[in-house]
């Protein structure tokens, strides 16, 4: 049975000076302060900065997306940041609130005491930073720094698809342009010995001659079934690519996908999956994950969008995809005895369409004990605002 998991309530939309404010109804209340206190949180990626202020409830005040400007370097960066801290302030105040502290999470890994032990070529000059110190030092007060996708699961954890299904034991794993992982037990983050746990995207799943993954290594995980592995998938299956209009071009006359012998099983014509799947409550056929003009013709929501339509060439690719992100699941299932998993990051926006097949080629490869033993995939339900969320969380469990 196909479970819809809990979703959030949109509370307000505008747009100011071109940002996108928003703000979200709360749930449980985190903390021992009071309603009217918040935390200013923030999700730094490679390509955006999402903020926001975030009550004890859960409730997002004034939620922004600004370009992280990252080819600037550090200084402007952690410039565009103390620039919010300063702000956040009268804006909290504005809204009848006092602010208490800011949460960041970012990409990268980052260390038990807030500082950035490593970040990627997507954010240069980022590692070393002392994060957590440096937003101690602009705004005045207490700080939390972590990692992006620990935030992101701290906010399920808190608000999201695990809150609503009662879960303090899961793993989250966030399919983006590399994949990030989180292990919560017992309601809180495992950071392991040095705050690092969860870089689940490079576990080695080709010895030898694997793809070179940016960090260093061959054969990671995230080599195969990231979001930007996908994009090579749909060029080495469909050399060029699909058309803007795929999605009507499907049928039985349309082009088959390229085979190098090492593809998956076409895709099963039967319905259901073996394993629960929580859909995202946005899943609905032909969706492109809200965006509709897309001009790379590599792009997955073009592969998507022409796969729900019954593109032969498309079913076939998305099914290969699918079985290379089961990969990583099962190894995860055998090394954690795992049994819920939180899938996030742009891929979830697919929901059912896409988790029912990741589903079914992770039962046809995990250990015979574990099957029917009650693994469960759940797509992320909090969205664009998972991040700040989580970030706000991870001060407010402490002041």
């Amino acid at each position: 049975m196909i479970r819809r998991a809990a979703g959030f309530e949109a509370a307000d939309g505008r747009l100011e000076a071109g940002l996108a404010a928003k703000s979200r109804k709360g749930g449980t209340f985190m903390g021992k302060g009071t309603a009217q206190e918040v935390v200013l949180g923030f999700d730094l990626g490679g390509t955006r900065i999402k903020m926001g202020l975030v009550e004890r409830s859960g409730r997002v005040h004034a939620f922004r997306s600004v370009p992280t400007g990252s080819a600037e370097g550090r200084e402007h960066l952690l410039a565009t940041l103390r620039q919010a801290c300063a702000a956040a302030e009268t804006e909290a105040a504005g809204h009848g609130l006092r602010l208490i502290g800011v949460g960041i999470g970012t990409a990268g890994f980052v260390d038990a005491e807030g500082r950035v032990a490593y970040a990627t070529e997507n954010l240069p000059g980022w590692t070393g930073t002392e994060l957590r110190r440096e937003l101690e030092a602009a705004s005045g007060l207490p700080a939390a720094a972590l990692n992006d996708v620990h935030a992101m699961a701290l906010g399920e954890a808190w608000l999201g698809a695990p809150a609503s299904l009662g879960l303090q034991n899961f793993v989250c794993v966030a399919l983006g342009t590399g994949i990030g992982g989180c292990l919560i037990q017992g309601g809180a983050v495992f950071g392991g010995r040095d705050g690092h746990a969860g870089g689940f995207g490079h576990q080695i799943v080709m010895q030898d001659g694997g793809i070179p993954c940016g960090c260093g290594l061959s054969g990671c995980w995230e080599s195969y079934a990231s979001v930007n592995a996908l994009k090579r998938l749909i060029a080495e299956r469909m050399p060029g690519g699909f058309p803007a209009d795929a999605a009507r071009s499907g049928g039985a006359d349309a082009p088959e996908a390229v085979s190098d012998g090492a593809r998956a099983e076409d895709v099963d014509s039967g319905s259901g999956s073996p394993l629960p799947i929580d859909a995202r409550p946005t899943d609905t056929p032909g969706s492109l994950g809200g965006i509709a003009d897309v001009s790379d013709a590599y792009d997955p929501r073009r592969l998507f969008a022409a796969a729900r339509a019954g593109h032969p060439a498309a079913l076939k690719i998305v099914d290969e995809y699918a079985s290379r992100v089961a990969v990583g699941l099962v190894n995860l299932v055998h090394t954690l005895n795992a049994g819920d998993f939180v899938i996030g990051g742009a891929i979830a926006a697919q929901g059912e369409f896409l988790l029912s097949r990741i589903a079914e080629h992770t039962e046809r490869r995990i250990m015979p004990v574990y099957r029917g033993a009650g693994i469960r995939l759940h797509a992320a339900s909090l969205g664009e605002q998972a991040g700040v969320v989580g970030a706000a969380c991870a001060l407010l469990r402490r002041v």
